[in-house]
């Protein structure tokens, strides 16, 4: 009777583990035709070697986090790295690239694991108008929806920006392809 009973509970338990599907998983290197931030249009608000800058990135995808290093190369300049760490907790990251630029962060995994919600608000100096000589401090968010694709291949990332220096929202697609 035991061994039946057991029988009873284990196979249906079984069989329901080998029919839930792997967690989806963002780690690899991916590629893209153009770099996130050209789409909106809002390649001022970041600085050389920013994630948003370059076309392509290696992510590595952990339980708790999700760390991205990507390279980019302005013209006749040598390739940056640029590392960047985001918790799934909903801690906010902070990077300082300096001389008042500086990007704020917090990423969100949904259960499925197929979609990260990335929101960040970027602070950049630029020229005041008519006055050139005179800098002030302006400030782009941003909500970036990444969803990785059923078969792991590609992720399309839907973006959304909204600054202080122009009216506005602007919205825009980049599709990143793996490369390995």
């Amino acid at each position: 009777m035991i061994i039946m009973l057991t029988g009873v509970i284990y196979f249906p338990l079984e069989a329901q583990q080998k029919n839930n599907p792997p967690h989806a998983n963002f780690s690899g290197e991916w590629k893209s035709k153009e770099p996130i931030s050209i789409g909106g249009n809002i390649f001022c608000s970041y600085v050389e070697g920013d994630r948003m800058n370059s076309k392509t990135m290696k992510i590595a995808e952990q339980a708790d986090f999700l760390t991205i290093e990507n390279s980019s190369q302005g013209p006749g300049a040598a390739p940056t790295k640029r590392f960047e760490k985001l918790l799934f907790n909903g801690k906010e990251t902070h990077i300082n690239y300096g001389e008042g630029n500086e990007k704020k962060s917090t990423i969100k995994l949904s259960a499925d694991g197929k979609t990260i919600t990335i929101k960040s608000i970027v602070y950049f100096m630029t020229a005041t108008p008519y006055k050139v000589d005179v800098m002030k401090q302006a400030f782009t968010n941003v909500t970036e929806v990444w969803k990785l694709s059923d078969d792991g291949k590609s992720i399309a990332i839907q973006s959304n920006a909204k600054s202080n220096i122009w009216g506005g929202e602007r919205n825009w697609n980049t599709v990143f392809y793996k490369t390995n």
